[in-house]
């Protein structure tokens, strides 16, 4: 695999199906969609690949107890996973040269490392990942905010030959301090930790854009020191302000920063490409126009 060539991922999810008009609400948050408005999820989908995405990442990100109840989650669970699957899927097929990263989501709530329950890992993941299999291309552990979940994660995926990435959340500090995850482990030793796991790419996400290019030219070093330059690095940033250490993600939605419009975002991608990042796309808040900006530009 080339690292140096670029690919554009989709944008956000939650935020563009409540654009479109699909039911949104806490705390199913974008599960919702799925139980009661799939189509919308196959809409938004179709929007990021016009747009010029060339991996789009299941809907699953919502389906864990956080979200949608421990009971639901027993019962229905792994259907909606395999729904989410199966949507994402179908519109790849329909266009193309486009791939899908089956997401597989923080288990115990985003941003909330605090929260962690290794002992629980498998009995929440597994039903994901058994329903994604079929219809994913690449495996995307996203919003990380410890080193230690995405470990676990990929001791649980099947020996299928699929890439696995993960991709972390940094703490919204001033750009200039060390780049930490949410946990507050350092971006280096988060990143030498996955590269021994024989992960495929590092990317950051669901922060803000001010932060990531210090973490990518981290990771970038840490990852020359190991002698892994097989892995990728990518970025997706969110729109919204900086969030506060106590912050829970997806707690509400969040005003969305008036200096972040397609063209303003692309000034970034610019410089994360710089850094290193070959996948580059957009987290919440982050859109279509945004994605084709992208698309247009950078490839």
């Amino acid at each position: 695999m080339d690292t140096k060539d670029l690919w554009v991922l989709d944008g956000g999810m939650g935020r563009e199906l409540a654009r479109r008009g699909a039911p949104f609400r806490q705390p199913e948050w974008s599960a919702l969609a799925l139980m009661e408005a799939p189509e919308t999820v196959r809409e938004v989908h179709q929007a990021y690949v016009a747009s010029g995405a060339r991996v789009i990442t299941t809907n699953s990100y919502a389906l864990v107890p956080f979200h949608i109840g421990a009971e639901r989650f027993a019962a229905e669970g792994e259907a909606l996973a395999a729904l989410a699957g199966q949507l994402a899927r179908e519109v790849a097929d329909e266009q193309g040269a486009v791939q899908v990263a089956g997401s597989l989501p923080p288990l115990f709530g985003s941003y909330r490392a605090d929260l962690y329950q290794a002992e629980r890992v498998s009995e929440l993941a597994t039903p994901l990942v058994r329903a994604l299999s079929p219809h994913v291309d690449l495996w995307l552990a996203e919003t990380m905010s410890l080193i230690a979940e995405p470990l676990a994660l990929k001791a649980l995926l099947p020996g299928d030959g699929k890439p696995f990435w993960v991709s972390f959340t940094l703490e919204d500090e001033a750009p200039g301090s060390e780049p930490t995850l949410r946990s507050g482990e350092r971006v280096e030793d988060a990143v030498t930790a996955l590269a021994s796991a024989g992960v495929d790419a590092i990317l950051f996400n669901c922060c803000q854009p001010e932060v990531i290019e210090g973490a990518l030219k981290v990771a970038g070093a840490a990852l020359q020191a190991q002698g892994r330059t097989d892995v990728r690095l990518g970025a997706y940033a969110n729109a919204f302000p900086p969030q506060p250490k106590e912050a829970t993600a997806n707690d509400g939605l969040d005003e969305i920063r008036g200096d972040l419009g397609p063209l303003d975002y692309l000034g970034w991608a610019e410089r994360w490409r710089g850094a290193g990042a070959s996948l580059i796309g957009g987290c919440c808040g982050i859109g279509p126009e945004h994605i084709e900006a992208l698309a247009s530009r950078l490839r």
